[in-house]
């Protein structure tokens, strides 16, 4: 069977076609347009931003939601092109709706109604955050009925039970001040590494000895663990850091830059991993997602790995590009959701900045 392109399209064992599904994402500085038919990846788009916001040292929000409305329109339709595919063949329109930057997330929700209300297609506003878990099923097909799913990146890291990616997902714990991506663009930045820090502290740690320094892993100890068993905390780690190379300095001593990026970053996968298999063994849980921008930091896929295969846990990690911003993992979700039937979302659905991961789509 083929579209009005020519292109092959897979088709069920019933004979009916998956629905084809274009998913925008404008959350913080990456324009991101997808699409996805059933857990088929046709085409990913990403225009970011990332350079404008360099020589200020982090996003601003203003200059993210400019780049959006330039972007929004070409990204789509070199996405349609990519696929081989016109506007008539969409058959739904899936949108971030939050959490994210209000302004950013506007631009795209804006661009996702005017679709829909133009080509009389049903609307799914949906969570970016689970969409960084839901993008897995692109690369290693549908999550069975009981998964984990790790979301870490420069804003979020959540802990989640999945029991269905489109309708019962279940928040276990999440972090109480700075996120996994958040703390390495922090310490970057204490180490005087270009913006963002993450990667350069990833790419150091790679060439230093990760027991160099004895980091702190916050909320560990046996009483912590009793109210925040799978909550996480990175700000105490980042101040022992800094109030390290402080007293290197204020002693006149060198800084072994690559030993400290390299202690940090084995602080921060540490508590990751073990709070992670720890929740997959006491919810009898099998299987583990990580996504997220930070599931691409090689310290934390290389332990994660490890300690999963030692604990007889499947790790699912989606490839590097799928880890970032991207309109594939919210093209994934809204596919996921048409799939299992849930209810489009209205033409009067607003942007939530803190969406909570108790909402799946909107």
């Amino acid at each position: 069977m083929t579209n009005s392109g020519g292109r092959s399209i897979p088709a069920t064992t019933l004979g009916t076609v998956e629905p084809l599904i274009l998913g925008l994402e404008s959350t913080c500085d990456e324009t991101g347009v997808a699409l996805v038919r059933g857990t088929e990846l046709l085409a990913d788009v990403v225009a970011s931003s990332m350079d404008e916001h360099a020589r200020f040292g982090g996003i601003v929000p203003e200059v993210a939601s400019r780049a959006h409305l330039e972007a929004v329109v070409p990204t789509i339709e070199e996405a349609l092109r990519r696929a081989d595919a016109t506007l008539a063949d969409v058959d739904g329109i899936a949108v971030a709706s939050g959490p994210g930057l209000v302004g950013s997330l506007t631009v795209g929700v804006s661009a996702a109604k005017a679709l829909s209300l133009a080509l009389g297609k049903p609307l799914y506003g949906v969570n970016h955050v689970i969409g960084h878990a839901a993008v897995d099923e692109l690369v290693h097909g549908e999550m069975p009925a009981r998964t984990m799913a790790l979301v870490v990146s420069g804003g979020h890291t959540s802990l989640l039970l999945v029991n269905d990616i489109a309708t019962d997902v279940v928040e276990l714990g999440h972090t109480l001040d700075d996120a996994a991506g958040e703390a390495f663009d922090k310490v970057g930045r204490l180490l005087g590494l270009p913006y963002p820090g993450g990667p350069h502290v990833d790419r150091l740690a790679r060439e230093g000895d990760p027991g160099a320094i004895p980091f702190p892993r916050a909320l560990t100890s046996a009483k912590a663990m009793q109210s925040h068993a799978y909550d996480f905390s990175f700000s105490g780690l980042k101040t022992a850091v800094a109030r390290w190379l402080e007293a290197r300095e204020e002693a006149g001593e060198e800084i072994p830059v690559a030993d400290v990026a390299a202690s940090f970053a084995a602080a921060v996968a540490d508590v990751l991993v073990a709070k992670t298999i720890a929740a997959c063994r006491a919810h009898d849980v099998d299987t583990l997602v990580i996504g997220g921008g930070f599931s691409a930091n090689s310290q934390l896929r290389e332990l994660a790995t490890e300690r999963c295969a030692q604990a007889g846990i499947d790790v699912r990690i989606p490839p590097i590009k799928y880890c970032t911003d991207n309109g594939a993992m919210i093209a994934a979700l809204g596919s996921a959701a048409a799939r299992r039937g849930v209810a489009p979302s209205g033409l009067g659905i607003g942007v939530d900045s803190s969406m909570p991961l108790s909402t799946i789509t909107v």
